[in-house]
């Protein structure tokens, strides 16, 4: 059995965690259907892994009859569908995977006409509808009617699809798993001289509520004035971020760390005390799924100080394994914060308990194998 993992950008350094999936997988062979090949270095396949779909130049007069004559959309009149669909029938495909919401409404008429089953994975961004595009909102409903089976990452996104006029009985809950080897757990103590170490790994973009992170912290290290907060990750707001670090007088207590992956990732979380990530939903409804670089954090036994937004509330029991604010609370952030550091039992418990869960729940291979499961479900039913 053979599925085509189609994705427009194969990969983006923040997308780790749909390589893990596709590379994972162990009953269905795979290969990458994409528009762009990114970060080969970070994200290696094997030879043939990879198919990039060509540019392909259309005639004048046929494009124009099909654009204008015909009415057919993009897809079409450029000469996509054509490729993409021989490039499936050579590699023998059963299904297709495609890998974000808008990438599916960008696909729509092809699959609409494609014999054979499709999912499509919803992971968060891809939920939001289009103020600029009226008629968006319309495909993205008429891709949850067409495809096989409807992915999410996590309950909130499962409810939003629901909202979108999704037939429920398409949904299935898609987590993506943590490689528990390469985050290892490890017990921690707390530091004597009141120097906790904090971290936020993310991009850094609005909706992971780094702002009020910086806030939250600055009121902490007021309390603790040999705390540190290293943020890790590449984004946008970085110029704006380190304004506002200077702008708080925090200085070289917060260090922006850049991207990091792999054994660098891990060794910065094994030296923190705590996670911090106080998600927000974003004025065009941009939303989080399951942090991953929360998971991996929790897996090593970090606690968590987060809000209660998208799908964190799935992931991070409040009280248990972290604690949860309201979004762009900050003073609820720095009492959490302060809380912790206060009640070393309790800090330690659940670090503990964070690495537990991420254990029972949040482990790769039953996530890919619960993956494979869809698919088989996918071929039955086309």
């Amino acid at each position: 059995m053979r599925v085509a993992s189609y994705c427009t950008t194969f990969l983006k350094p923040e997308m780790l965690h749909i390589y893990r999936q596709i590379t994972g997988l162990r009953r269905w062979e795979t290969f990458v259907v994409t528009k762009e090949s990114q970060c080969e270095e970070l994200f290696p396949m094997p030879e043939g892994g990879v198919e990039v779909l060509p540019k392909v130049k259309s005639h004048f007069v046929r494009r124009f009859w099909l654009k204008y004559v015909k009415k057919e959309p993009p897809i079409v009149y450029r000469g996509e569908y054509g490729v993409l669909a021989g490039l499936l029938e050579r590699r023998k495909v059963d299904l297709m995977h495609v890998y974000f919401g808008h990438t599916g409404v960008h696909l729509l008429p092809f699959l609409k006409r494609w014999p054979k089953p499709c999912v499509v994975s919803f992971h968060g961004m891809d939920v939001q509808t289009r103020a600029n595009d009226p008629s968006y909102e319309g495909r993205l409903r008429e891709l949850l009617e067409t495809v096989t089976l409807v992915l999410a990452r996590s309950d909130s996104l499962l409810e939003r699809l629901l909202a979108l006029g999704c037939p429920p009985e398409k949904l299935r809950m898609n987590r993506t798993g943590i490689p528990l080897e390469s985050f290892p757990y490890r017990e921690r103590v707390k530091p004597a001289d009141g120097a906790w170490r904090l971290v936020q790994a993310c991009r850094l973009i609005e909706k992971k509520g780094l702002d009020d992170a910086l806030h939250a912290f600055a009121a902490f290290r007021r309390v603790h004035p040999e705390a540190t907060f290293t943020i890790a990750g590449e984004g946008p707001l970085l110029g704006a971020l380190e304004r506002m670090r200077d702008e708080l007088g925090l200085g070289e207590s917060v260090r922006f760390a850049g991207f990091l992956k792999g054994a660098d990732l891990c060794a910065l979380y094994h030296e923190a005390h705590v996670f911090l990530h106080p998600s927000r939903i974003t004025a065009d409804q941009n939303q989080e799924g399951v942090p991953n670089a929360m998971l991996e954090a929790m897996a090593t036994g970090l606690p968590v100080v987060a809000t209660l937004h998208g799908g964190i509330p799935e992931a991070v029991r409040d009280g248990v394994t972290g604690v949860l604010v309201a979004e762009r609370d900050r003073e609820g952030l720095a009492a959490a914060l302060l809380g912790m550091a206060e009640e070393e039992g309790r800090w330690r418990a659940m670090g503990a308990a964070a690495a537990a869960d991420m254990a029972a729940n949040f482990e790769a291979t039953a996530q890919v194998a619960k993956l494979e499961a869809c698919y088989d479900e996918a071929l039955k039913m086309r």
